[in-house]
Order: structure tokens, then sequence, then C-alpha cells
């Protein structure tokens, strides 16, 4: 019998099964701000806040299942590892490149499937992974790390996510030694601290015959301004900066009111306040009797008991204690509270049925608010181009060739 072929993931592509393996990369979603990713073994166990996951419950499922915790407790979806999440949970060794940023320089160096591309440096290979799925299947990216713990973690990881094929990984500081690389790539990205040095190594590395983008990430404005003085001098066109902000909108619903609409809703108003009556509310039998010993000793009870309801019947409001003899003492004992009128009298009833209360609806409309602050931005990103028909002496080679004819002229004839 022939045993059925694991096809192996990648990061580059989607598998045709869409079925998790053991050996497979899972995104362990349980909200946007609480991800993390795994690898599937067998006997193993993934932990979190809604209790336990096995490992061999999500062997043979599909990408995207929600699969609920041993508890009951929770649940988590299992998603397939793209870059924009690989990015979203990647283990920092560096600063990164996120979404925002990466898909405005691939979309500004014009990337597309079997191209061939410099990276430096790699970093937590955040945009290698990206790229790398861009040139896929036919490209190759090239990418330089100076650090060698770096290297070795990247490299593992490109391994296990099945982009060794089409990734070539260096450690080398491209600053002082260079790519050594000749008409290879069409596009350059340099995340360095001193970018201006690596120019002319990547003017050699661009393919002689064609068109080629650079690109160049820096956190300071003074490493632009190096930056640029070196392209000027080895021919690079079309100069340009920018920055990228991340906006975040507030969007709410309001009520859009009318002038009539307005003006009806305060008459509402002020005829709901004038229903409104004052009502005498007596205190019990033991304020009544503190109220009478206090009113025969001279001394007047002021407390009181509130309730929030009012009568709107026609009836006396003022209603004397058991043991009180005129209204002036019961005034003295007792206080008087205002609140709207109790549901269900006649009163009230009578005049709901003359004055039906109307409700009135206004016109919601959608807004948008930006928050009182933003977040700053990470680095300006600059791009040039070459060009090989404006590609002849640099403007340095050309000063030196001058200097050297000059000094060659000047020597005594022998």
């Amino acid at each position: 019998m022939s045993e059925t072929a694991v096809e192996k993931q990648s990061f580059a592509t989607y598998k045709k099964n869409n079925t998790i393996e053991e050996g497979d990369n899972v995104v362990m979603y349980l909200s946007k701000e609480n991800m993390s990713i795994i690898r599937v073994k067998d006997g193993e166990y993934f932990n979190c806040k809604f209790g336990s996951y096995k490992h061999s419950d999500m062997i043979g499922l599909e990408y995207g299942t929600k699969l609920g915790s041993n508890t009951g407790r929770g649940f988590l979806y299992l998603l397939y590892p793209t870059p924009e999440l690989w990015t979203l949970v990647l283990p920092h060794r560096t600063q990164i490149l996120y979404i925002a940023d990466i898909s405005f320089v691939m979309n500004y160096l014009n990337l597309k499937p079997g191209m061939s591309m410099i990276e430096s440096g790699t970093g937590s290979g955040s945009f290698s992974h990206s790229i790398a799925r861009t040139l896929a299947p036919h490209g190759h990216l090239y990418t330089f790390e100076y650090h060698q713990e770096r290297v070795n973690a990247a490299k593992k990881e490109f391994e296990e996510h099945g982009l060794s094929d089409m990734v070539t990984l260096r450690c080398r500081d491209v600053c002082k030694d260079g790519f050594e690389l000749e008409d290879k790539v069409d596009a350059i990205f340099l995340d360095l601290p001193a970018p201006w040095e690596a120019v002319a190594s990547a003017k050699k590395a661009f393919k002689q015959n064609k068109v080629g983008k650079i690109c160049t990430f820096s956190p300071c404005i003074e490493q632009i301004s190096r930056t640029v003085t070196a392209l000027n001098e080895h021919g690079f066109v079309d100069i340009q900066m920018y920055e990228c902000l991340i906006r975040f909108n507030e969007i709410r619903v309001i009520p859009m009111w009318t002038i009539d609409e307005a003006m009806e809703k305060q008459r509402a108003i002020e005829k709901k306040r004038k229903r409104a009556t004052p009502r005498v509310v007596p205190a019990d039998n033991n304020n009544a009797q503190e109220g009478e010993s206090s009113s025969s000793s001279g001394h007047i009870n002021k407390s009181a008991k509130v309730e929030p309801s009012v009568d709107d019947s026609n009836q006396s409001s003022a209603a004397a204690t058991p043991n009180s003899t005129t209204g002036s003492e019961m005034e003295d004992s007792v206080s008087t509270t205002v609140s709207t009128p109790v549901i269900g009298s006649e009163t009230t009833a009578s005049a709901a049925e003359a004055e039906p209360r109307e409700r009135i609806e206004p016109k919601n409309v959608v807004v948008t608010r930006l928050p009182a602050e933003q977040r700053g931005h990470t680095s300006y990103l600059m791009f040039a181009t070459f060009t090989p028909a404006t590609q002849g002496p640099s403007l340095t080679e050309t000063k030196a060739a001058a200097a050297a004819a000059a000094a060659s002229s000047s020597a005594p004839a022998k």
C-alpha cells in the first residue's frame, strides 16, 4: 500500500488540502490582541486562560476551525500562518516593520513574482516573509544580517516555514564589505544605521540593463540627508521621501435635529415640567407623635419623608395627622416634595387623552472623529531609481579622474 504524501507547509502559499498535520505551524487566535504560534506535535499541549488544548486534537482539522477548550470556558481559532500574522506573533529580536510600512514599500518598489531582491538587514524576519511570498515561486531574496545569533535564528525560521529554497541568508556587514553581488537584482531595501555607506555596492548589484528601485528605512532625518547626498553622487534619480503614519478614526452615530424638531422637543419638556404638582407626604406615626410633643413644648419638628411620586387629583394636599388640630400645625410637622404625576390617576389619564405625547425621532448621522493623540512615525522611507541610461561615472569617480588628470598634466616632463 502506498502512503499518502504529506504536503509541506510554506508561508509563501496555502496548502491545497487546508488540513493541519503534525509538524505544521498554527496561529492560535484568541483575539486581535492575543495570538501566538505553535508547531503541532503529537502529545504536547497548548495552555491559555481558557484551558488546555491537545495538539493531537488539532491534527486532521481544517485551518479556520473554531476549537473549544477542555474546560468549556472559551474557544480559539486555528489559523493558517501568513506573513501578515507572522508579523504579529514573531519573537522580536530587533525593531520590525509592520503591515502599514511593508505594503507601502512593496508597492513603491514594484515587486512582482519572479523578481530578485536584496534586503539588509534581516532583523526579526518580518519583512523577509512578505518579500518571499511576493517573489514566489521563481523569484529570489538575498538577505544580509551582521549579527551571527540573529542569522542562526532567522535561518531556522526560514527552514521551518518552507522559505529556504527562495531565500539566501548571509552574515555580513554590508556597510564595510559590500554585497559582493553584481548585475543580480531588481530592487534593494536598506534598513541600516548608515545606509549611505552601502549605496556604491548597491549600484553594482542592480541589473545593469534594467531600471531598478532602492528604498532606505531610517529613523533620523540626518541619516536621510547623508543618504540623499550619496544617491546623487552615484547617479540615482527620482529621489523621494515619505513618512508613514497610522491614524485611527473613531466612528459615532449622533442625532441630527432640525430647528423645528428641536423646538418641539423643548416644548414637550416644558409641558412635562408643568404637569408636575406638589404633594404633601405625611410622616409616620412616630414622627407625628414626636411632632406633637415638640409642638406642645414650643419647638417645631422639621423632619420629613420624601417619596418620588405626585398625586394629580383635585383633593386637598394638606392632610392632618391623627393628633393634629389645625392645618398650620400640620404644615410645621411635615415637609413637601415635588415630583412627576402618578401614572394611573384619573386626572393624568384624562390629560394624556387630551394631549397625546408624540415621540420625536431625529435623523441619525454617522460621523468620524480623530483621537486627541496620534502615534508617532516609525521611520522615514526614501525611494530612488536606478536608470541605466544615466549610469555613467559617479560624481566621486568624475572628481577623482579630474584630479588625477590635473596631477598628471602638472607633473614635469622628463
